[in-house]
């Protein structure tokens, strides 16, 4: 099962990312832009998603991703990490939400991070 110091280090891994706490728990940003959090008790990882993927998300897989009240009407959802297949799943969840956080030019720079096999 992956665990918060699995999240610390694949999150840390991912080019330009700096950890920071913000309101009392961990946060993971590339180049200052938050991309995931580690909330509560590190059981789950909050990460950036586009609204309209977020309810088919839950749909689909509800014993893995939720959407936290108090983060409703931003585009974040919830992953429990017990959920996760494997670390790959796992760095493939932070590597999306990274590129939808990063900058152009690291964009530019890693083409290939957090894009699905084959796209």
């Amino acid at each position: 099962m992956q665990d918060a110091e699995d999240v610390r280090r694949i999150a840390l891994s991912l080019p330009d990312t700096t950890e920071k706490t913000a309101w009392s728990m961990p946060t993971f940003r590339v180049a200052g832009k938050m991309f995931a959090t580690l909330p509560e008790d590190e059981t789950s990882i909050a990460v950036r998603c586009p609204k309209e993927e977020r309810a088919e998300l839950v749909m689909a897989e509800p014993g893995k991703f939720w959407i936290a009240g108090h983060e409703a009407q931003f585009a974040w959802v919830r992953v429990r990490l017990c959920a996760l297949e494997d670390e790959d799943e796992l760095r493939d969840v932070l590597a999306d939400s990274w590129r939808q956080a990063a900058p152009a030019r690291l964009l530019d720079a890693h083409p290939g991070l957090g894009l699905p096999a084959g796209g």
